[in-house]
């Protein structure tokens, strides 16, 4: 009660990692070097699948979507976190914070849906090569992309304005690198109590199931490979899941620690650590994880920079 007689807030404070002053320059180089590579991996990835026609398939399509939701992820979180660690602390206005914690929403669910329909495409891929153009059709393809999309807006919208329709009176301390939920909500002035039932029940629908739905896919792959004859058969297929178990681990296992955590689970400063390790090291790794490992994005890379050199000789 006493918290609710106290004037409205109307802005936040982020405060990022100002508790260790010692750290901000430091870690303002590394965050900048990595929001540059990060921008740089992923928009190389994007003008590659989208210039050579030998990767329109949906594999490699599914591929550039992430590449967008890593892109847009980091430009959402990086730009504010390297103003906090260049300053101590942001002033963040309702509006600010909002857009912020929708569009962690937004791209977070939608990743969630787009590695389960990336684990579908294999699936289909490697259990039944013979129909695989049937079961992955153009049709199949767009609905599987659009519902990863929608799935995404339709989360982040409900998610957002209920978390904004609380009350908050004080005080407007965000101890967090963004404006995630969690981080939010501890500074509402009122019961959250359903919210947070709405929340979990919300975390296990876009992250539980979609990670589930994972697991069975690479259950069946994997009963497929063992299945096969051919030893190079068996590499090469294992080959082309390995990219994508490599981010779906990196990926679930982080934001699980982080959404589906009890609220007093870790100190803030841990929170704030997991946190990183899905909005920086995700985007980051998924370049080199998917092009270092996959020949034909090497081979594409390398026959663009071959035209690109002859057409500047020429």
């Amino acid at each position: 009660m006493k918290r609710q007689n106290q004037s409205s807030v109307v802005e936040f404070i982020l405060l990022g990692f100002s508790t260790f002053p010692e750290l901000q320059e430091p870690l303002f180089g590394v965050f900048l070097i990595i929001y540059l590579v990060t921008l740089m991996g992923n928009t190389i990835i994007i003008v590659v699948i989208s210039l050579e026609k030998s990767l329109h398939v949906p594999i490699y399509l599914f591929l550039l979507n992430l590449s967008v939701v890593e892109v847009c992820f980091s430009a959402v979180i990086m730009p504010e976190m390297l103003v906090v660690l260049s300053t101590e602390k942001i002033v963040m206005s309702f509006a600010s914070c909002f857009a912020q914690m929708y569009f962690i929403l937004l791209f977070g669910g939608t990743e969630c849906f787009l590695l389960g329909a990336m684990a579908y495409d294999r699936f289909a891929a490697i259990c039944h090569p013979l129909k695989y153009p049937v079961i992955m059709n153009k049709r199949v393809f767009m609905t599987l992309v659009m519902f990863s999309w929608v799935s995404g807006i339709l989360g982040a919208t409900m998610e957002t304005t209920w978390v904004f329709s609380f009350p908050f009176c004080g005080p407007s301390e965000i101890n967090h690198i963004s404006c995630e939920t969690p981080a939010v909500l501890d500074l509402a002035c009122a019961d959250t109590f359903l919210f947070e039932i709405y929340a979990f029940i919300g975390t296990i629908l876009n992250v539980v199931i979609p990670f589930l739905l994972i697991l069975l896919s690479y259950i069946r792959i994997l009963y497929a490979i063992l299945k096969m004859p051919s030893t190079t058969g068996r590499q090469k297929a294992f080959s082309t899941c390995a990219s994508h178990l490599t981010s779906v681990t990196l990926f679930y296992g982080t934001a699980n620690m982080t959404y589906l955590q009890p609220k007093s689970g870790y100190s803030p400063e841990t929170k704030k650590l997991m946190s990183l390790a899905y909005s920086l090291l995700t985007p980051l790794l998924n370049p080199l994880i998917y092009s270092l490992r996959n020949n034909e994005m090497k081979r594409a890379l390398i026959k663009m920079w071959q035209r690109k050199v002859f057409l500047h000789v020429v």
